[in-house]
């Protein structure tokens, strides 16, 4: 009795985790029991006969959990069966003309040579990715037709039902799976990246409560669940298997929801390597937080404010593509975002240019530099995942995110200047304190960028006047550059760091 329990307790957890899975069992129960009708109707049994059960057996291997996959291989194997029943056929047909002596050895002489040359193929790549199951399929089936023809007379009769067993068992698997509450691949790949896209924000903005925020000792569990939820990024580091076989199955699927036939799979597997390496260096970061060399918080402080800065705008890129991904529209203040990250970059290279850690330890040192240095390179990161989401969005044609009315158009957006640490620098920053108006959106010359409340934009201002053009249309009209810090390593700093020592 305790295995049963344990066994309907696993059953319970596998379905609450996804109960597509329920229903998905139900949908192979539904499509077994149709083809079988073939085996038990006696008029149908008439006309097929044993090979009735082929439509049973391709059920069986076809039906999988998505339509694309489902749809791939039963495609696989109908074009399969069509293809290696006609070459069995004719294998047989030049067999039997050498003679009842020659026959068998010209048989076993051909499905040697189909067998090596299709096991062969196999191995390519792109067979491998798309057509395994149907070269696969190819092998058995010319064997079986042509071994069986040679004690078959009715080679052709017996061809033929196999052939139509296995078109109505695999059409009988895509139509159920189509129309009886279909699951498609696309949208799982569309749903996991946003998905990756969340987890990743997720660290990145608890960051610098993580790193900056002395822990205490009190509440141990709860220092424990913090931890847990910090560690959910590890998901992205296996994601990739997943990613492409997603992937693989979507190209199959027909046109579904905003999802064309020709839907740019292959660049959601590129923002999902992207992705990867930034998880890679999430999962460095991650293990030097929790290293036994410990650095005093006194000289975590002196770096907080950009440190802080550079994950948390990071971090908000990426919750702003998160959620414009599972809306498929174009993310508006992302850009704003990576260039916020990138100016708090610039501000840390001013300040340790400075000799603000002239008294650190060389020890210490080293370990606050790996800290930096992995912030740079996920700054870096964030903006390459930006031109590439850039690139995803218009090849799956995002839609704009709505445009302010007409009543909007008036609103005044009132900004600030921040005194910049480098004087003679071009690069103004600018804190968006908000509009007067209901709507947050301020046009760059090219598009509608909408932005929160509170922002810092680094702008270039123009105008011999310093002052942004104001328009007709009331909008405020700047210029942006962005504050790279691609030029920035983990070497060039420790030397500025130190190098007044």
């Amino acid at each position: 009795m305790e295995k049963v329990r344990e066994i309907v307790r696993e059953g319970r957890r596998v379905g609450k985790e996804d109960p597509r899975r329920v229903v998905h069992a139900f949908k192979v129960g539904l499509a077994l029991a149709l083809v079988s009708s073939f085996y038990y109707y006696q008029p149908l049994y008439d006309n097929f006969g044993v090979n009735a059960m082929w439509a049973v057996m391709t059920v069986v291997v076809v039906f999988e959990f998505s339509v694309g996959a489902t749809l791939g291989k039963g495609i696989n194997r109908a074009v399969a069966t069509l293809v290696a029943g006609g070459l069995g056929i004719g294998a047989h047909h030049l067999a039997s003309l050498s003679g009842t002596t020659v026959e068998p050895i010209l048989l076993a002489i051909f499905v040697f040579v189909q067998a090596a040359l299709s096991t062969f193929v196999r191995f390519f790549p792109r067979v491998k990715a798309r057509y395994d199951y149907g070269v696969l399929i190819f092998i058995l089936t010319f064997a079986l037709i042509s071994v069986s023809g040679f004690r078959e007379d009715e080679i052709l009769d017996l061809a033929h039902k196999r052939l139509s067993t296995v078109i109505m068992g695999g059409v009988s698997c895509v139509l159920i799976s189509i129309f009886v509450c279909p699951v498609w691949a696309g949208q799982d790949l569309h749903s996991l990246l946003a998905s990756n896209f969340d987890t990743l924000a997720h660290f990145l903005q608890e960051f610098g409560d993580e790193y900056f925020e002395a822990t205490e000792d009190g509440d141990i569990k709860e220092v424990e669940k913090r931890r847990r939820n910090l560690e959910r990024y590890k998901s992205v580091l296996n994601s990739k298997s997943n990613e492409e076989a997603l992937a693989n199955f979507a190209k199959w699927e027909p046109r579904h929801g905003q999802f064309r036939f020709r839907h740019p799979w292959k660049q959601y597997l590129a923002v999902g390597a992207l992705l990867r390496q930034c998880a890679y260096r999430i999962d460095a970061l991650n293990s030097n937080i929790n290293s036994d060399m410990q650095i005093p918080m006194v000289i975590k402080k002196k770096l907080e404010e950009p440190l802080r800065r550079m994950s948390s705008e990071s971090g908000k890129s990426m919750k702003e593509v998160s959620i414009s991904l599972k809306k498929m529209t174009k993310p508006s203040s992302f850009d704003i975002h990576v260039v916020n990250s990138q100016s708090a970059c610039k501000t840390l290279s001013t300040l340790l240019k400075s000799g603000i850690l002239n008294d650190v330890e060389p020890l210490q040192m080293i370990s606050l530099m790996t800290t930096v240095s992995l912030l740079i390179d996920i700054v870096n990161l964030t903006e390459k995942i930006s031109e590439s989401v850039h690139e995803l969005a218009s090849a799956a044609k995002f839609k704009n995110k709505t445009k302010p009315s007409k009543s909007d158009s008036g609103s005044i957006v009132r900004a600030k200047p921040n005194k910049s640490h480098d004087d003679d620098d071009d690069d103004h920053v600018v804190t968006i304190l908000g509009d007067v108006g209901t709507s947050n959106n301020v046009d760059q010359s090219h598009g509608e960028i909408s932005v929160d409340s509170c922002h810092h934009v680094a702008i270039k201002i123009d105008d011999d006047d310093s002052i942004p053009e104001k328009h007709e249309d009331g909008d405020i009209h700047v210029h942006t550059s962005r504050v790279s810090c691609e030029h920035t390593n983990a070497s060039d700093l420790l030397n500025s760091g130190v190098k007044k020592n």
